[in-house]
């Protein structure tokens, strides 16, 4: 299969604390050869200051001074790297309990989220959690690293005990593709290169299922949803007239002559011309940036959506969302917070908490509805004007929305429409 080499993959790194993901993404980094000169020598000099034999890692990406002192991950770390296949963007998140909200941030957009399970313990509660928050911001692929497998004397059948606890509880969730890898990120096993250890494990190494992980399809290209930007009237003499609607496309496809309708207000009409960034298209597609003419002159705004006549979201003020709440101060019952949804910025109020779910044992808590940092629950929302959106399973674009505080201008939750 043939790849597009400028094809960006994002894919996110979950796993407990000291599981070794830090280690991994070193060892991507190292093998693969995207680290700098300067950055190498830095990192074998601090090394050597802490007695370490060879290079150490995951100093590569614990970026942050007191990180390396404590030698833990605290925050979601973004690290960038091209091989001549693909492009990758890595959150490198925390595995604390405590972090939950930083793994939804830096899962909210992945491709594919990497577990790393430790084969001396198997799955245990919180590679349970991550495969969970996995599957609630509905990230298409899952690969279950399962690491250190140099300390279990590369053991086919740990291997295979921990993909049957993994599959077992895995299945009651809503995860399309799930792959295994047995790796030792420390020395390099089925990292980037296949391991000559484990000669019974006939699958790819790490980087070439990540180079060759088919994604195109992950994009919704049924529902065309273009919601817009910015209108653009440029009143030169080369475009006298012109009227252009910008934005970026995030889903379906769009062709000149499709009939559309504009949202919230309904009007109809055709789409007269497609400008991209090279110039004229025929079509776009998501996630295309791209300026939309008509054929009629139509009242659009930033914060309406254009869409295709025949396949329209559903408007709603009332919405149902499974919310993280990302804010060290409690949500405010009843207050009034600002609420971003694609360009659609708007005032709303949570209604109620439906439930809460328990991080440790992912149980539906009714009674106890307070939202505290780290919480995800599933609430009700009422906007003051309708939203146009899709579920988040179906759209993760239009599916979602943040609740911003009005006093602080602080971003305080992330949510999924169900």
């Amino acid at each position: 299969m043939q790849i597009d080499n400028n094809q960006l993959l994002r894919f996110t790194t979950a796993g407990s604390v000291d599981d070794g993901k830090s280690t991994l993404i070193g060892r991507l980094l190292y093998d693969s050869k995207s680290i700098f000169e300067d950055q190498l020598e830095a990192v074998e000099s601090t090394s050597k200051q802490k007695g370490h034999v060879g290079v150490d890692l995951a100093l590569f990406t614990d970026g942050l001074r007191d990180e390396r002192e404590q030698g833990i991950t605290i925050d979601v770390a973004y690290r960038y790297f091209t091989t001549p296949k693909r492009k990758f963007i890595i959150a490198d998140t925390p595995g604390h309990i405590q972090y939950t909200r930083n793994m939804v941030t830096g899962a909210s957009t992945a491709n594919a989220a990497i577990i790393l399970v430790d084969a001396r313990h198997g799955v245990i509660e919180q590679t349970k959690r991550h495969a969970f928050i996995a599957s609630l911001l509905h990230i298409p692929h899952v690969i279950v690293c399962i690491n250190k497998m140099d300390l279990v004397d590369y053991s086919e059948e740990v291997y295979q005990n921990i993909t049957g606890q993994f599959e077992d509880f895995s299945s009651k969730m809503l995860i399309p593709d799930i792959r295994f890898i047995p790796i030792s990120a420390l020395l390099g096993d089925n990292v980037v290169n296949r391991s000559e250890n484990m000669d019974w494990y006939q699958g790819a190494p790490l980087l070439h299922t990540l180079e060759t992980m088919h994604i195109s399809s992950d994009i919704n290209k049924v529902d065309s949803r273009f919601p817009v930007q910015t209108v653009l009237r440029p009143q030169s003499k080369e475009f006298v007239d012109y009227r252009g609607y910008a934005g970026r496309i995030s889903s379906g496809v769009f062709r000149v002559g499709d009939e559309i309708a504009v949202l919230p207000s309904g009007f109809t009409s055709r789409i007269k011309g497609i400008d991209g960034p090279a110039g004229a298209v025929e079509e776009a597609f998501a996630p295309m940036s791209v300026s939309i003419t008509l054929e009629d002159d139509i009242d659009i705004s930033r914060g309406d959506m254009i869409v295709r006549a025949n396949n329209q979201p559903e408007a709603a003020q009332d919405i149902e969302v499974m919310l993280c709440w990302l804010n060290d101060k409690p949500a405010r019952p009843r207050a009034k917070y600002t609420i971003m949804h694609t360009s659609n910025e708007q005032k709303a109020m949570i209604r109620e908490v439906i439930y809460k779910i328990d991080i440790e044992t992912l149980n539906r808590k009714t009674e106890d509805t307070q939202m505290c940092m780290n919480d995800i629950c599933k609430v009700k929302i009422r906007t003051t004007k309708p939203l146009m959106q899709d579920p988040y399973r179906e759209n993760r674009y239009t599916g979602s929305i943040i609740l911003i505080d009005d006093n602080t201008n602080e971003t305080v939750a992330a949510g999924m429409i169900v």
